[in-house]
């Protein structure tokens, strides 16, 4: 078996859990409880077989028992660069790294490599990018910083969002490099172009992202340990060199690094850190997988550390309760519609994420559904994986599709009337759309998805520079410490533009193996 089959069967295994159930949790369930589902458990263990058929030496660090993980065996008591984390941006991070001609590791704590990247639905936003040159789509970097500065009401780090904008072309640039194509554009509440760039048929990014990542991991022989939980974070005389990491549930050990990179993502699975910052979301689902527990933010934190925006946790508002599944916001963006419990329009769907969730929680029961049609189905072809997972209601008619989620079947009908003429005339009065306004929902068959608000991003973390330096709180650089990606604060502000997040990690997590990798050879 080829290695490019052999990441291609993890990968499939790893969409199957990282898109669809990666150990939710409901935010108010015991700590004790917040175990992973018997779907989770199903999932993980696809992934052990599928990545378990006896080959020979075809990924990174691959034993006889091949995977796309190195066996835990060969993990060494030193390497240039230490990156603790294997989502988007530790891998990011690690490639750059490894293409500056260091020897990097990756350490994951959980089963498989992914994170909450694998779960990103919209796609990646960027500016003045050659793909949307290519479309005719005019745009730059400053209305791209303005109107993410406007969503996070004005509260963003402005160094950091400037630094983010002006390299965000160049990220896409560079995955097209590496045989990541990002040239399907949409757009996400708050921006006013289509500046989201998804994979080329309109797919969820966070699959496809972490495959073509992790392809790449594999082609320059990059280290990837999972099961491996990072415990500390060691400095000498003010300087950090290693980590302590415990592997496979073995004997902690310390392994050296001449510079370390976190990329451990948030905390919006952590009941105790969401207690302590926000009480008033502790019966919230989460969407985030199981992993996101905060562990890098603590560990920086007991090196003196400096945390930003701890108490910004971003409720997202289009979330599958059951299991905690995120729709995301690219069906909005090709032209769904919400409708309240009694069929009635009740805010602008492409406002940003904190107000639309909020017009959510004022309506009866504090929910509402996704409206759309097969144009809207054909163009977001995420929804199929929603569909498949039984979210999706079909109707034939609007009436029928009303008659199914029990709404008034005139007020729903009136509604969609309206809305289809607030297409064709470009002028919303109900609700001052202006976005995701280029199709009228007339398409049989009809739709519908229900949802309500969820726990979906933590805006704060440590605080870094445009170095992605970690910052201590006398205000300097903690020397050989570098973040990338949610463990991080200060870009959002105090809310996230949708698509953000995805453009956060590349960005920033090339930034961080760069930086990691010119310090390390400065020690040489």
């Amino acid at each position: 078996m080829k290695k490019k089959k052999i990441l291609s069967l993890v990968t499939l295994a790893l969409l199957g859990l990282g898109v669809s159930g990666c150990a939710v949790f409901k935010a108010d369930a015991p700590r004790g409880e917040q175990q992973k589902t018997e779907e989770t458990k199903k999932g993980e263990e696809d992934v052990t077989s599928s990545a378990s058929k006896k080959e020979s030496g075809e990924s990174a660090g691959a034993s006889e028992e091949s995977t796309p993980y190195t066996d835990p065996s060969k993990l060494k008591s030193s390497y240039d660069v230490v990156i603790i984390g294997a989502g988007g941006a530790g891998m990011t991070a690690a490639i750059e790294a490894k293409d500056a001609g260091l020897n990097p590791v990756i350490l994951e704590k959980m089963p498989i490599a992914g994170g909450n990247t694998s779960k990103s639905s919209s796609g990646m936003n960027a500016s003045n990018t050659k793909f949307q040159k290519e479309q005719g789509i005019t745009d730059s970097n400053d209305a791209f910083y303005e109107e993410t500065l406007k969503g996070g009401h004005g509260t963003n780090d402005k160094e950091m969002l400037r630094y983010f904008v002006d390299h965000s072309a160049d990220a896409i640039d560079w995955l097209d490099g590496i045989g990541i194509k990002l040239d399907n554009l949409s757009i996400t509440g708050g921006m006013s172009v289509k500046r989201t760039h998804r994979p080329s048929d309109g797919s969820a990014i966070g699959g496809y992202l972490v495959k073509g990542l992790m392809e790449n991991v594999a082609k320059r022989d990059i280290p990837i340990f999972v099961n491996t939980d990072v415990t500390k974070i060691h400095e000498k005389d003010v300087v950090v060199n290693g980590v302590t990491a415990q592997v496979q549930g073995e004997k902690a050990r310390t392994i050296k690094g001449k510079a370390v990179v976190v990329t451990t993502g948030g905390f919006g699975a952590s009941k105790e850190l969401i207690e302590k910052y926000r009480p008033d979301l502790k019966n919230y689902v989460t969407t985030n997988q199981v992993g996101s527990t905060g562990d890098g933010i603590k560990m920086i934190e007991k090196l003196g550390g400096q945390t930003v925006d701890m108490d910004q946790i971003q409720i997202h508002p289009t979330v599958q309760q059951d299991k905690g599944i995120l729709i995301g916001e690219a069906v909005r963006g090709e032209g769904a519609i919400l409708m309240n419990g009694e069929g009635n329009r009740f805010v602008n769907e492409l406002d940003t994420r904190d107000k639309v969730s909020n017009a959510i929680n004022e309506q009866s029961g504090k929910y509402a559904y996704l409206i759309f049609d097969q144009g809207v189905r054909s163009r977001a072809t995420a929804i199929e994986f929603y569909a498949k997972q039984g979210y999706v209601t079909e109707g034939a008619t609007i009436k029928e599709l009303a008659d199914k989620i029990t709404v008034s079947a005139s007020n729903l009908e009136n509604a969609v009337t309206s809305w289809n003429q607030a297409v064709a005339s470009k002028n919303d009065t109900a609700f001052q759309r202006t976005t995701g306004m280029d199709n009228p929902l007339d398409q049989a068959n009809y739709y519908a998805i229900k949802i309500a608000p969820g726990i979906h991003y933590t805006m704060g973390g440590v605080k870094i520079n445009t170095k992605t330096q970690v910052i201590n709180k006398e205000n300097k650089p903690i020397t050989g410490l570098y973040a990338a990606g949610e463990v991080t604060g200060g870009l959002h502000g105090q809310n996230r533009i949708g698509g953000n997040s995805v453009a956060e990690i590349i960005i920033f997590g090339r930034q961080a193996g760069i930086q990691a990798a010119a310090y390390a050879k400065e020690q040489d």
